[in-house]
């Protein structure tokens, strides 16, 4: 995400509904938002897509080395689109959910062939991208270009559901409610909104914090209603865990490991040596197959893809 130029504050006199959310985020966001690459102009549209992709169900930690290797070697989409799909699966390395890989090269295939290289700036056409959906248009189109957008990622979701709905947590699956609410609640001004989107998701990610929330930090945290009422408990379905050891996840990711590593075709003998249990070893590689991850070939060989 990228940080629009600053605008000026909405007037009290404004009846956008949380307009006293506003200003104090917003000014919180000027003096403590992160110094990352994808929100400095350079990047432009491309390198705020690259960061949407990344980022998503990964930490800023494990994303930045990946980022610059990947702008160093693709700065345009024509040049990641001129490569085969195994390649930008091999570039992703230990990123997790490497099916994004393949959605991100997609993209970038379509953007060179119907938008002569340029990431668009229509919400509507960047939607229509294969691998988009609706937070990452939303995101391009208000980070990138910055539009009047509802951006709801985990992050964002959880401030507005402590600040304004008074919950502890949003609920497991992106709600019509919660659009909603989203929409409402964006400054009528589109550089004021889109400075909000980038405010609002930062300060979920640095202070109201999944665990461990850290109010006395908080810039809205006299207003917050999930605090003015004692912050209780969560009581709705059950948080999901992430776990990954033992998991099919880790099996992909193993197998996987080899393939990138790899610069010829590898043999089935290879690959049975990395997971003990034939089995679940045998669905993670079909798993692979299937998602376009891995193209098998004569002879028990297998290999990145390569269309």
């Amino acid at each position: 995400m990228t940080a629009p130029t600053k605008p000026p504050h909405s007037s009290p006199a404004d009846a956008v509904p949380g307009a006293d959310l506003h200003s104090p985020v917003i000014d919180w966001f000027e003096d403590n938002a992160r110094d990352l690459p994808w929100r400095h102009p350079e990047a432009g549209a491309w390198g705020v897509m690259v960061s949407e992709f990344m980022l998503q169900q990964t930490p800023v930690s494990r994303v930045l080395p990946v980022y610059e290797q990947w702008l160093a070697r693709w700065p345009r989409p024509a040049d990641l689109a001129a490569e085969a799909p195994g390649e930008a699966v091999r570039a992703w390395g230990r990123l997790g959910y490497p099916r994004r890989a393949l959605r991100l090269h997609g993209a970038a295939v379509a953007i060179t062939e119907r938008h002569g290289g340029d990431v668009p700036c229509d919400h509507a056409q960047l939607l229509a991208l294969p691998g988009i959906g609706e937070y990452t248009a939303a995101a391009v189109a208000s980070f990138a270009y910055g539009q009047r957008h509802a951006v709801l990622d985990t992050n964002v979701r959880r401030v507005l559901a402590r600040a304004v709905t008074g919950v502890q947590y949003p609920p497991n699956a992106t709600t019509a409610a919660e659009r909603k609410l989203a929409r409402a609640l964006l400054p009528e001004d589109e550089r004021t909104a889109a400075r909000w989107a980038a405010a609002s998701m930062e300060l979920g990610a640095l202070v109201c914090t999944a665990r461990n929330e850290t109010c006395v930090r908080c810039p809205i945290a006299a207003q917050c209603a999930w605090r003015l009422a004692g912050k209780p408990e969560h009581d709705g379905p059950p948080r999901r865990g992430q776990t990954y050891a033992g998991t099919d996840r880790q099996v992909r990711g193993k197998l996987l490991a080899v393939l990138r590593e790899a610069h010829a075709a590898v043999p089935q003998a290879v690959l049975d040596r990395v997971w003990h249990e034939p089995v679940q070893r045998a669905r993670a590689l079909d798993g692979l197959v299937a998602d376009g991850l891995v193209e098998p070939l004569p002879d028990g060989l297998y290999r990145l893809p390569l269309t």
